[in-house]
């Protein structure tokens, strides 16, 4: 019996998982189970260079071991493995043990190299992270204590992080979960607002987990309250690109955009309202997802297939590539095209693949560099791993854009 042969866009769908799942299990995962564990002083390395020299005067941060704590228990998921398993054990040990207030609760944002508190802060971003890493490890090896301390951290943000009058959250409180003011700001290169797009977007992200493993509808009424926000008050509907700060009324105290997370929250958006299974978010977040992809395409996207990092006012303002965003831009790529059928989203999802494979992969020393300025070379003031380089965007990325592809062959 003959059988038809396939058509050339579905070998090529093909071969791009392929190339993408190769990626993952044989280059990303095995330096997160090799040289970025901390042998000595537990957890992972707080600082490694891209040459992979330490440096262990740098903090281990909540972001990094939360996120990569998130990336074993997700990937233990599509493909069970023992050490995929034993990392994500390590990882979830490592927080709980190292990283948890056993006072007040919630989770320090910084220690240093050998486990001790550095920054007691509770940082809104680090305790969203801290969620999203304990509801995925409960997904993925069924955990009443992991629940248990993503649903405390749930119930203290909204105590003491929520603002009932304007919506939305602050930035940062004290350890004893008190007002931090006046210094709210989530990074030093952050401005010095009360609220942030980054802050909202991970929360939402975090809200989306928390929702699919344990709904209610506490939370299902603040994940409504953040796409909300997203539609009314943080997108730009003029421009198709996100605000980035703001002051406690949600009034713009920022002017510029990037472009990694308008595409991440084109797409992130979407999950939300698909989780709340709303059929009016669902169609009002696709036509903003379709809406912001384009706008990322057409502006940010270079001849290329690298995506640029920032712009403003129309233009891009700076060249350089870092490497989280074309991990996203591969997945809300991926998501346009299943939103809106245009097969140049798909294409633009595939080269963005060939530019990191081509360009931002360590293939002596293993991992994504940081960014590639505008030279293409490697900033070499930017470590391979750091509290704010890890395996979560890259992880993510790839994870999504199997599953996705997988639903694509029996559509084109």
């Amino acid at each position: 019996m003959s059988v038809a042969p396939a058509k050339p866009h579905v070998l090529a769908v093909r071969d791009f998982a392929r190339r993408v799942r190769e990626h993952l299990f044989s280059h990303i995962l095995p330096f997160w189970c090799g040289p970025a564990v901390d042998l000595e002083h537990g957890g992972w390395m707080g600082w490694l260079a891209n040459d992979l020299t330490p440096d262990r005067t740098q903090p281990k941060g909540l972001i990094v071991h939360s996120r990569i704590l998130w990336a074993f228990a997700a990937v233990h998921q599509l493909q069970p493995d023992p050490l995929y398993r034993q990392m994500a054990d390590r990882a979830f040990a490592y927080v709980m043990n190292q990283f948890w207030d056993p006072q007040y609760g919630g989770a320090f944002w910084r220690l240093d190299d050998r486990g001790n508190v550095r920054d007691d802060s509770k940082k809104i971003y680090g305790q969203a992270f801290c969620i999203f890493a304990l509801t995925e490890f409960h997904r993925a090896f069924p955990s009443a204590p992991a629940l248990a301390r993503a649903q405390e951290l749930f119930e203290l943000i909204e105590r003491h992080a929520h603002d009932a009058k304007f919506g939305g959250y602050i930035e940062v409180c004290r350890r004893d979960w008190s007002a931090a003011d006046p210094e709210a700001r989530l990074s030093e290169k952050d401005l010095n607002e009360k609220k942030s797009m980054n802050n909202h977007l991970h929360v939402l992200e975090a809200y989306t987990n928390l929702h699919r493993v344990a709904p209610s509808a506490e939370v299902a009424l603040r994940l409504r309250e953040l796409i909300q926000l997203f539609l009314q008050r943080i997108l730009d509907s003029r421009t198709g690109h996100l605000h980035h700060f703001f002051d406690e009324a949600w009034q713009v105290r920022s002017d510029s955009y990037t472009f990694g997370h308008d595409i991440e929250a084109s797409w992130l958006l979407g999950e939300a309202a698909e989780e709340l299974g709303d059929a009016t978010l669902r169609a009002e977040t696709r036509q903003v997802a379709l809406r912001m992809a384009s706008v990322v395409r057409a502006e940010g996207l270079a001849a290329d297939g690298g995506l640029y990092y920032e712009g403003k006012a129309g233009q891009v303002i700076d060249r350089g590539r870092e490497c989280w965003p074309q991990a996203e831009a591969v997945v809300g790529f991926l998501s346009a095209f299943q939103l809106g059928g245009e097969v140049e989203y798909l294409e633009s999802a595939h080269r963005v693949w060939d530019y990191i494979e081509q360009n931002l992969v360590d293939r002596v020393h293993g991992e994504w560099f940081w960014r590639l300025n505008p030279d293409g070379q490697p900033d070499p003031k930017l470590p391979k791993v750091s509290e704010w380089k890890g395996p979560y965007h890259a992880t993510r990325a790839c994870l999504e854009t199997l599953r996705r592809l997988e639903q694509i062959p029996s559509r084109v």
